[in-house]
């Protein structure tokens, strides 16, 4: 939620701050999710590993980084080549925010596969999971839009997501490992 809410502080000032181009971010960021959830969900049925997981977290802080670097002057294209903010937004929301999206919808149907281990449970985990995920996005949302943006710059935000989607991924990762070496012994 917190890049979503940078989505609209990002476009501002090519096609401004309309119902266009919340309804353009919004649009993007459903659909780019709902194919991450589709993505995740066949993932996770395939050898499912902290390992895995945490490279889920590493592809998604990366494929962040070049917003960084590179979103002012994809806008300044975009805007150039579509000045109508309908569909100018929409394509700016899509190269922006896409395919990091739809990486970020795999987290949470490969972590229910993750926590799921036996199918009577599996109900409550994915439910204690979805409030967990719900409620960190409710906070996001309020911490991005009523001091984040007051205190960082966006790209300062964009780097403290990548920061925390890495330090996930790392956390992950390390656990992996742990539990390898406790099969292992």
């Amino acid at each position: 939620m917190s890049l979503e809410l940078l989505g609209g502080r990002i476009l501002a000032p090519y096609f401004g701050s309309g119902i266009y181009v919340w309804g353009s971010i919004i649009t993007i960021f459903m659909l780019s999710l709902s194919f991450g959830y589709l993505l995740g969900g066949r993932l996770s049925v395939h050898n499912p590993s902290s390992s895995r997981f945490a490279a889920i977290f590493a592809i998604a802080a990366a494929l962040l980084l070049p917003l960084t670097a590179y979103a002012e002057s994809l806008m300044e294209f975009i805007f150039l080549q579509v000045e109508d903010p309908r569909y100018g937004s929409l394509l700016a929301s899509i190269v922006l925010f896409g395919l990091p999206t739809v990486i970020l919808g795999m987290i949470s149907p490969y972590s229910v596969r993750l926590l799921v281990e036996n199918v009577a449970e599996s109900g409550r985990v994915a439910g204690a999971l979805y409030f967990v995920s719900t409620l960190g996005s409710a906070l996001g949302t309020l911490m991005t839009s009523f001091y984040f943006v007051l205190w960082f710059e966006v790209n300062t935000i964009i780097i403290l997501l990548i920061s925390c989607l890495a330090l996930l991924g790392g956390l992950a990762f390390a656990t992996d490992k742990l539990l390898n070496q406790r099969v292992g012994s």
